[in-house]
């Protein structure tokens, strides 16, 4: 079967002509099943291949000579989730996973909410200077705010799609705290101040596979994983 990634297919009006390694993506009958992973965060791209499984060809951004960037502007995780991926699978020909997750503070009315990724407003390519500008900033809003307020969650929505539909849409999440200082060196984004209170540690002070078992993301990754198995049977 072909897969017309360079039909010149534009997502949602988003400049997104795309070449695999120069040619045309291919799938011929028999072979893994190729699904794009909508992200250029190699932490989620990690837990996704760890969780769903090696029968499947997961492909990201990096696969490709050309990628347009499709704007995340929904007012909700499961919206900018669902533009992603329906964005990306029209342009690539692809069935294309996308999630959107990020922090949810009580106190501060629900931020970050989906500017998770922004929120310090930092544009620095170094991943981990922007989460530590992103976590210093949520540290300062929280200060003078007593322990049993500092509530929160972590959210993860994802959406799986075709060029055609939407296949599967899930959600997870992850109750805990916010600590009063980065505690723990593993993990990213807002891992070293998000404390879960029945493990008394921070999710940065968690193994990967411990952080798999609990997290937002795991916890939506093992949602989807039977329905993705239904569909690739089917």
């Amino acid at each position: 079967m072909w897969i017309p990634a360079c039909a010149g297919m534009t997502p949602r009006g988003k400049r997104s002509l795309m070449r695999r390694r120069g040619v045309c993506v291919r799938v011929m009958a028999g072979e893994s099943k190729k699904i794009l992973v909508a992200s250029t965060n190699p932490g989620k791209l990690n837990e996704l291949r760890a969780m769903l499984g090696s029968d499947i060809e997961w492909l990201s951004f990096s696969d490709f000579d050309a990628i347009g960037e499709i704007e995340e502007d929904g007012a909700t995780f499961a919206e900018n989730a669902r533009k992603k991926a329906v964005g990306y699978a029209e342009a690539t020909g692809l069935w294309t996973i996308a999630d959107d997750s990020g922090l949810v503070v009580e106190a501060l009315g629900g931020a970050p909410g989906v500017k998770s990724a922004r929120f310090s407003g930092a544009r620095e390519e170094d991943r981990t200077l922007v989460d530590r500008k992103n976590m210093a900033k949520v540290l300062k809003l929280l200060e003078g705010v007593p322990d049993e307020k500092r509530t929160a969650r972590f959210v993860c929505c994802l959406c799986l799609a075709s060029p055609e539909k939407i296949l599967i849409e899930t959600k997870g999440t992850l109750e805990g705290f916010i600590n009063d200082r980065e505690v723990g060196e593993n993990g990213f984004g807002y891992d070293p101040i998000f404390f879960v209170p029945h493990l008394n540690k921070t999710v940065a002070q968690l193994t990967h596979e411990e952080k798999n078992a609990i997290s937002h993301r795991g916890n939506a990754i093992r949602k989807l994983k039977p329905l993705l198995d239904k569909l690739l049977r089917g």
